[in-house]
């Protein structure tokens, strides 16, 4: 399966420049900066998994992309093979390299490689605020010189340095070269070089950096290489230079030659005040992934995330609106003026009746879900701006061995407590099909959206404390238990764990809320259609009979297996739709519920059919044979699962 991405043609008169860099350097904030676009910006990596474009304001007739963020090159991940195909496939007239001023062994790490590719380029060293509070701080002007090429200090969030980059640009130029390899390798680079010349003619790219990526095996530049005429010879010699000899491989030669370059030429122009390096977020990130301190922390966060959303969200919040406003101000406003206004019955019914679209479809998302989600978003916003997010990947990382995958894993999990639809989308940051797939099937299976968690997070935080700790252990363990089982199923080996660890810092209150404003916006715009949509199916199945005889149907499963209420069966109708309109169900009988009956409830609603935009970004990346063998495996188990812990919660209270 071929995830890299295409990137639309554009009119050959516009010059490109491209942002490039290692995960969470800024390189989103810069674009943002730059172009007055937003894109989704956090911190933690992989924020950016496709390429996107637009027009810079300090260059009317020039396209501004921001790539992925690549860990190294040549490229392995999907996320790095699309930064690949954006240099292959666009006329660069720039290239500006966001870096890390922290961290800038790293960034040269990428620059070796990047200045072999013979395209103009401006540093921004971004984050020098972050580096200058560890006491590190860089010579810009000596490292400029050393690379030939401008160097900017920069600080993106606070738009420091911003305008001195742009002047910078018109003095691009491309880099020199930052280190000759050994003369062995050397002699093989430029054998390949010559051929890539001969057979190859006019690349976008500079042919000696071609040759390096080509011998260091980046998929991106073989299949380029495959798809030019007469490229035989080229591919040949490259197969040979590359099989496995049992000796030090070429790619690992070559990595670690750059590696030593960067280190020495990082150690030249920069230097680490003593004593500097104990900051309090180098603390609080040092216990984030500590083996035993990093659980207590990761359980404390939890727990303010339950009282902040299921206690001041779901109680304070809804209570204000559902019962308050909505209950006893705007709903009987409504109503009446519906009744007075309009005469036939059933088209008074669509709108305020029972499952009217003002008082089931409207109240269900604006009173019900709206004050949840807003304190989810405003949660997770926190969350992830403060760098706490990448740390879970080193903390899940050992758990995440018995199920197959690396703590990698747990960034699109996490993900998908906001919108499982784009986390489905993020798995192209993992490095395997048998990642992505597994991955993709336990987010399907067990990972609620924002708008579900906040809605089981309101009933059971209303019931108690221990109702939501049995839903954690229940939905966890199916996570685990069904991981385990996909691990020895699907083919191929677990990838160990590499990531970037961003540092810990304070949320930057601007990033919080326009992360939640872009949130909400997708919730106005996408959720309040699907709960009007459901709530039209829902009158429509209740006017025609077909409702009654779905709960009575329903009954043996939902009332006998599940021991619900005969009126859940219409929750799970919904939950057809969308999960969180299901759990929405299950929230409107919270009355009719014992503490087994809600916890029941709200874990098989949870292992409920993915709502369908998930279900058709899983068809996107997947396909539709193994999306269905997906729902065929997901309904049953959440019934079995649910009957099971009706059966054995029931022997306990």
């Amino acid at each position: 399966m071929d995830c890299s991405t295409s990137l639309p043609t554009l009119p050959a008169a516009l010059r490109t420049l491209a942002l490039v860099g290692h995960p969470n350097v800024g390189k989103s904030v810069l674009f943002h900066r730059l172009t007055g676009t937003y894109v989704t910006v956090s911190n933690y990596p992989g924020t950016t998994v496709e390429v996107s474009r637009a027009t810079p304001r300090f260059d009317r007739g020039a396209s501004l992309l921001d790539t992925p963020g690549v860990l190294a090159l040549p490229s392995r991940s999907d996320d790095e093979r699309a930064t690949m195909r954006a240099l292959l496939s666009e006329d660069m007239r720039t290239l500006i390299q966001v870096g890390d001023a922290k961290n800038l062994r790293r960034t040269l790490n990428l620059t070796a490689l990047l200045a072999e590719l013979g395209v103009p380029m401006v540093m921004a060293l971004n984050m020098t605020d972050e580096a200058k509070a560890r006491g590190v701080t860089v010579d810009t002007g000596a490292l400029a010189e050393a690379l030939s090429i401008p160097v900017v200090a920069t600080v993106a969030t606070g738009g420091e340095g911003v305008t001195a980059l742009t002047d910078a640009l018109p003095k691009a130029a491309a880099p020199a070269a930052l280190l000759r390899y050994d003369q062995a390798l050397e002699q093989q680079i430029a054998g390949i070089e010559q051929l890539i010349l001969t057979h190859c003619p006019h690349p976008r790219l500079a042919a000696r950096g071609l040759a390096i990526l080509a011998i260091g095996r980046d998929p991106e530049v073989g299949a380029w290489l495959e798809a030019q005429p007469g490229s035989a010879p080229v591919c040949a010699a490259i197969a040979d230079l590359t099989a496995p000899t049992g000796r030090d491989s070429l790619p690992a030669r070559l990595a670690r030659e750059r590696g030593t370059a960067a280190e020495a030429l990082a150690r030249t122009v920069s230097r680490q005040a003593s004593g500097m390096d104990h900051t309090l977020s180098m603390l609080l990130g040092r216990v984030a992934v500590h083996r035993v301190w990093g659980w207590p922390m990761l359980f404390g966060v939890l727990y303010l995330v339950y009282l902040f959303v299921g206690d001041f969200g779901a109680s304070t919040l809804v209570g204000l609106l559902e019962e308050d406003f909505f209950g006893e101000v705007l709903n009987p406003a409504v109503t009446d003026f519906v009744t007075r206004n309009i005469s036939t019955p059933w088209l008074a019914d669509l709108f305020v009746g029972e499952y009217g679209l003002w008082t089931m479809g409207m109240t269900y998302a604006l009173a019900l879900i709206l004050p949840i989600v807003t304190t989810f978003f405003l949660a997770f916003g926190i969350l992830e701006d403060s760098g706490y997010f990448s740390r879970l990947s080193v903390i899940a990382n050992r758990m995440f061995a018995a199920i197959g995958l690396n703590g990698r894993a747990v960034l699109p999990m996490v993900l998908g407590l906001g919108c499982v639809t784009m986390a489905t989308l993020t798995t192209r940051i993992l490095h395997t099909p048998r990642e992505r797939l597994i991955t993709i099937y336990l987010m399907a299976l067990a990972i609620p959206c924002s708008a579900q968690l906040g809605v089981v997070l309101g009933l059971l935080g209303g019931i108690s404390f221990g109702a939501t700790v049995i839903w954690v252990l229940a939905i966890v363990g199916v996570l685990l238990f069904t991981g385990w089982l996909a691990s020895k199923v699907v083919p191929g080996r677990r990838v160990p764990l590499i990531t970037e660890l961003p540092p810990m810092r304070m949320p930057v209150l601007g990033n919080v809320l326009k992360k939640t404003g872009g949130r909400l916006k997708w919730y106005l715009i996408e959720v309040i259609p699907l709960f009007l949509i459901g709530t039209l199916i829902m009158f429509t199945l209740d006017r025609v009979g077909a409702l009654p005889w779905i709960i009575e149907a329903g009954k043996p499963l939902v009332v006998g297996w599940l021991g619900l209420p005969p009126e859940a069966s219409a929750a799970f109708v919904m939950g057809f739709l969308r999960r969180d309109f299901g759990a929405s169900g299950l929230f409107a009988l919270q009355g009719e519920l014992s503490m087994v009956q809600a916890v029941v409830g709200m874990v098989t609603i949870t292992l409920f059919v993915p709502c369908i935009a998930s279900l058709m970004m899983i068809i996107k990346e997947q396909g539709i044979k193994v999306a269905a063998l997906m729902l065929a495996m997901i309904i049953p188990t959440a019934f079995l699962i649910g009957g099971l812990l009706n059966h054995g919660l029931r022997l306990i209270f």
